[in-house]
């Protein structure tokens, strides 16, 4: 993995505030060189109140460290995340994220759009083994806010991680070379982080018991405010050994290590609970030995205690094993506060190595610009060859406008003589139009020719076979029959004068034309009786020649009556033709 110059790692604790700074080393190792933690004492509830501390204190740290703002990989609070671990039966690689997504999705207690959530693989996946996962999510508006204060001091957001699993990060480097199963006790102010470790394999557990449960009994028991609660713990508070060991002579200080004692005989009650579960349900080994961490583990007696209740070797947790420490840092403070660099630590490595648990909670916000800084690059690439193509056009057509200017004085010559045809040209093609107007009469007259020819054809062509003739053919104008009574001189090829009606005062006379032709004709008795007028009707709606509505027969079949012969009846139809014929 790539060296880092400069690693900033957070932790984001219920009550705590730490920030580091580290070197990476070519070899993956760390190098410290400063660190500040620091208390915020806002109501958890709160989240405004609490955002505005953390962006407050992270200046000031920032301040004293001499810090300038760059990336930032940070740890949010257990609490406020959903952690489950699943097993998965062992499938192909590939449908695993399906599995896993139908899995975040029937766990996850939230809408799986409104959560940031995130999965790794732990162990197991053997042939007949089942895969185990740790499914993480955090509402995605909590994130946000957070992220929010934590960018609003300077610092850019790159990897987002769960305090439990930056510390597992944290231990397996730091004891890499431990046996079986060991057990880490994050003491923190408002839970409990139980982390159980074998080689290859983790079970966490959160217990709602820690610092601030400690405080709200004693404010309890003296009647005072929370605050003064929280400062008499700091100044009395130890873990009582009980049994034959001597009480306090002050009284109120025998008071607070009891109620200190009898916290933690609590959280003592939900630990074993916890390794049974751990046993039972996870299949884990009895743990071995013991690792305190987190603020509250540094109360006085806290070592012993759990000695006495867990009967294991106990110790402090030491995230600093193989972790060089800069000059610079006091030796007797990191001695001191050793075991509250776990999580920052393990956030630290994510960049120097790789780590066993890599979870990334991005906010949303985060997603997208890390993904225009991938982009960024090849923006400006693209920025640049959009520049050089400008140049490259400019170039091009500087050179072409030389090019064509020279064509324009060579042209300019034919010019004058082009325009002189085209003048000319220009006249010929008047003549023309003036000639096409006076001829189109004559082309429509001889069109007009064979106009009824092809009309009849058409008839005579459609008539079924059999059954039917025509007898009669009457123009029509306007619906009405031409030439009145002197319509059969059409059946001799005579087209009679129309009758138009006298033209209505201020109107604009129309120009009279035949637009229908009436055919009328006998059909014999038949089986099919009148249906053959119907075929006729049905075989015409295909002529070029006629306008037929076909579903409005009744419009073209006129109703006759049977005549006072036996053997024929009268049939009518009404056509209108498509191209109305203007009379002479």
């Amino acid at each position: 993995m790539a060296a880092v110059t400069r690693i900033l790692s957070l932790n984001l604790g219920s009550h705590t505030v730490g920030l580091a700074e580290f070197h990476a080393q070519t070899n993956g190792g760390l190098v410290l060189n400063g660190y500040r933690l620091r208390e915020i004492l806002s109501d958890s509830s709160n989240e405004s109140a609490r955002n505005a501390q953390i962006a407050a204190a992270l200046r000031e740290i920032m301040h004293e460290l001499y810090l300038k703002p760059g990336p930032v990989n940070y740890a949010t609070a257990a609490q406020s995340v959903f952690a489950r671990f699943v097993k998965l039966p062992a499938v192909e690689e590939e449908k695993i994220e399906r599995i896993i997504a139908f899995e975040a999705q029937q766990n996850v207690p939230f809408p799986i759009d409104e959560v940031v959530w995130d999965y790794q693989l732990v162990g197991g996946g053997g042939a007949d083994e089942q895969i185990q996962v740790v499914l993480v999510a955090i509402k995605a508006d909590l994130l946000e806010s957070v992220n929010a204060a934590v960018e609003s001091a300077g610092l850019r957001t790159n990897i987002v991680c769960v305090a439990t699993m930056a510390l597992y990060n944290a231990f397996r480097y730091s004891y890499s070379d431990l046996p079986g199963c060991s057990l880490l006790v994050d003491i923190g102010a408002r839970t409990t982080n139980l982390l159980f470790i074998e080689p290859g394999k983790v079970f966490s557990r959160s217990v709602a018991l820690g610092g601030a449960s400690i405080s709200s009994a004693i404010a309890k028991e003296f009647g005072e405010p929370i605050g003064a609660a929280e400062f008499r713990k700091k100044r009395d508070g130890f873990v009582s050994l009980g049994g034959a060991y001597a009480e306090p002579a002050d009284p109120e200080v025998a008071r607070v290590s009891k109620i200190v004692r009898g916290t933690m005989t609590r959280l003592h009650a939900e630990l074993m609970r916890s390794i049974s579960h751990y046993r039972s349900q996870q299949q884990g080994l009895a743990p071995e030995r013991a690792f305190l961490c987190g603020g509250s583990a540094s109360t006085p007696y806290m070592r012993e205690f759990f000695q006495e209740k867990l009967q294991l070797p106990i110790e402090f947790f030491n995230p600093l094993r193989n972790v060089a420490v800069s000059p610079a840092v006091e030796t007797t403070e990191v001695a001191r506060s050793a075991h509250l660099l776990g999580e920052l630590v393990g956030l630290a490595l994510r960049n120097a190595t790789t780590c066993p648990m890599e979870l990334n909670l991005r906010p949303e916000s985060v997603v997208r610009r890390q993904q225009l800084e991938r982009r960024r690059p090849f923006f400006v690439l693209a920025a640049a060859c959009f520049v050089l193509g400008l140049i490259a056009w400019g170039a091009y057509y500087w050179q072409a406008a030389r090019v064509e200017d020279q064509a324009v004085e060579h042209l300019e010559k034919g010019v004058d003589a082009l325009r002189r045809i085209d003048s000319q040209m220009a006249q010929v093609r008047k003549q023309t139009a003036s000639l096409d107007t006076l001829a189109a009469p004559l082309i429509e007259a001889i069109n007009d020719r064979g106009f009824w020819l092809g009309v009849v054809d058409d008839l005579n062509t459609r008539l079924p076979k059999e059954d039917i003739w025509i007898t009669e053919l009457v123009a029509t104008s306007g619906g009405k029959p031409l030439g009145g009574p002197e319509v059969p001189a059409l059946r001799a090829g005579v087209t009679p004068a129309p009758t138009a009606p006298p033209p209505r005062p201020g109107a604009t006379p129309t120009e009279p034309a035949i637009d229908g032709i009436l055919v009328r004709g006998l059909y014999l008795f038949n089986p099919k009786q009148q249906e053959v007028v119907v075929d006729y009707f049905r075989n015409l709606l295909g002529s070029p020649w006629f306008t037929i509505d076909p579903n409005n027969q009744a419009k073209v079949i006129k109703p006759t009556t049977p005549n006072n012969t036996e053997w024929a009846y009268p049939y009518e139809l009404r056509l209108d033709l498509r191209k109305p014929v203007k009379l002479p």
